[in-house]
């Protein structure tokens, strides 16, 4: 069956009007307003997942859903909140709303980033400036607001600027307020990395006060990426009801089930594309719910309609940097490498695993660092069935990768570390050992970095080329590769112009380790009859070194011709 060419996919849209006015494909999450709504008990919720998992669009649906000033009506209409009456009657456009984001408060120096959450706050002042008229507020509230409004204020007032915001609208419809604060922990986040989260976290903390015992709130949602600990950011906020990947209210509302999958795929006609797309980006598990990765299934849900030949690739990784992986793996005090290698094999390690983190704290110890990767979605927990029969221990989580994408965020990760370990550690032993053909030399310092290195077994003959060509690269030669993907043959020439030198080096991989010997023999014979060797003579290098290698695991023999 051809997609469906009528369809608009959403991708990169997290605009809720915006995507139900233009006809852009909705998968229907509005059940999360009546369950936020369920008790009238929790005045404020802070709900983390990982990113690109729906928060932003949600937080926008449930600003359209609240807002006073809006008659949202129609884009709830066909949707399940809609055939709740009797709570659309009592919430729907009935609470004054404030709706920010903190997404965009980044910057290399603090004064960079204060400077953007400024904006950010005098943005939502102006989107309320009808205040500045209204008979309802006092003078030194419409003061306050004027220097707010036009950036005169001070730093002190732009930490309390969100609560008394509250307060005054509050007062002018004589209604309490909804306030929805997307994203909270990107300032922190970007603090920690940049040097200066200290600075930053003071006045996040200051900010965060207006969820705190605010008898101006009707209800507050916060979202963000990590639940940091009560004691760094909300001391003393004791009416906040956290909702993390471990737990089950939300987690269906964030994430596609496998009916969502289902139901894109068959109005799309893209039904035959359905097991690629649950290999590369299913496999999450929140509490007691299996999800997809919306963005991804998106992404390359719209590729198929542009192009029904495409290929899976990775989406969620040009969303970051990833450098939580590498930081890890830099850490010379955690003996990571084994679990890595468990991981990266598609098996399941056990850990111990808080949701109670601060930024400043996340790579203070292992259990920290695996507690990132888990609840930033790099890592899933396994079924309580299929934990039980791995014996997991009491207090610890089973942890394995989610998915095809992801398992190549970590091998990408793995070889761009490898990468820069050999670079940073000097390979002048190495290159003399080559230069001079001393095989024995080159067997004892290869094997040594193969034992040291972290493999992906699933990939052996590209995991051996991608090795020797990063170990040879990036030291001032010429490197040149013609490697014949899943035959187990690379061949990689080194060429050192200045010194009229080469090297040919063919490559071998086996599974049994006593026909090391034999597959170097046949690598030395490959460039004898393929003429490699030849070639670069005739060139007018005088000297050309032939070394056949060959691997079995992390073992390794060279042989010179």
């Amino acid at each position: 069956m051809k997609p469906t060419q009528n369809i608009k996919i959403p991708v990169g849209r997290s605009g809720f009007a915006d995507i139900r006015e233009n006809g852009y494909y909705y998968v229907d999450k509005s059940r999360l307003i009546e369950e936020l709504l369920r008790t009238d008990g929790i005045q404020a919720a802070l709900i983390t997942r990982p990113r690109r998992f729906g928060k932003t669009l949600a937080m926008n649906m449930l600003a359209d859903f609240f807002d006073i000033r809006k008659d949202s009506r129609p884009l709830f209409e066909g949707l399940a909140i809609a055939e709740n009456a009797g709570l659309c009657a009592e919430w729907m456009n009935r609470y004054p709303t404030l709706f920010l984001s903190f997404r965009a408060v980044d910057g290399l120096r603090f004064e960079n980033a204060y400077a953007r959450l400024e904006t950010v706050v005098t943005e939502l002042y102006n989107e309320h400036f009808y205040l500045m008229d209204s008979d309802k507020l006092i003078t030194p509230d419409k003061e306050l607001f004027h220097r707010i409004a036009f950036k005169t204020e001070s730093r002190e007032e732009v930490s309390q600027a969100l609560a008394k915001l509250t307060h005054m609208i509050a007062a002018h419809y004589r209604k309490p307020v909804v306030l929805l604060i997307d994203e909270y922990d990107v300032p922190l986040a970007k603090a920690s990395e940049k040097g200066y989260y200290a600075e930053m976290l003071d006045v996040i903390r200051g900010v965060m006060q207006a969820v705190k015992d605010n008898n101006s709130l009707k209800l507050a949602v916060v979202t963000g990426c990590l639940r940091i600990a009560k004691e760094s950011i909300f001391t003393g906020v004791n009416n906040l009801v956290s909702d993390t990947i471990s737990d089950t209210r939300l987690n269906e509302f964030f994430g596609f089930t496998q009916a969502e999958v289902d139901r894109l795929l068959d109005d799309t006609g893209l039904s035959s594309h359905r097991e690629e797309i649950r290999e590369w980006y299913d496999g999450y598990r929140f509490g007691r719910c299996d999800v997809y990765c919306p963005w991804d299934v998106m992404n390359h849900v719209n590729s198929l309609i542009l192009d029904p030949s495409a290929a899976p690739k990775n989406y969620w990784e040009n969303t970051s940097d990833n450098a939580i992986i590498r930081s890890f793996l830099k850490r010379t005090d955690f003996a990571v490498n084994d679990k890595f290698e468990t991981l990266l094999a598609g098996g399941v390690i056990q850990e111990r695993i808080t949701d109670q983190l601060t930024y400043d704290m996340l790579e203070s110890s292992e259990d920290n660092l695996w507690s990132l990767l888990y609840l930033t979605g790099y890592l899933t927990n396994m079924r309580p069935d299929e934990a039980a029969e791995s014996g997991l221990m009491p207090g610890e989580t089973a942890l394995r990768i989610p998915n095809k994408e992801i398992l190549e965020i970590f091998k990408n990760s793995v070889m761009s570390w490898f990468r820069e370990k050999t670079r940073d550690g000097g390979r002048e032993e190495l290159f003399t050992a080559l230069w001079d053909g001393n095989a024995e030399k080159l067997t004892e310092i290869i094997s040594d970095l193969l034992f040291d290195t972290i493999s992906y077994h699933d990939y052996r003959e590209s995991f051996y080329h991608a090795f020797l060509t990063g170990l040879l690269s990036a030291a001032g030669y010429a490197v040149e590769s013609n490697y014949e993907n899943g035959l187990g043959r690379s061949d990689i020439t080194l060429k050192d112009r200045k010194n009229r030198r080469a090297a040919v080096i063919e490559a071998k991989w086996t599974q049994n380790e006593s026909r090391l010997d034999a597959e170097c023999d046949s690598a030395l014979g490959q460039i004898e009859e393929k003429q490699y060797a030849g070639k670069l003579e005739r060139a007018g290098f005088r000297t050309v070194i032939r070394l056949g290698i060959a691997f079995c695991q992390k073992q390794c023999l060279v042989k010179r011709g």
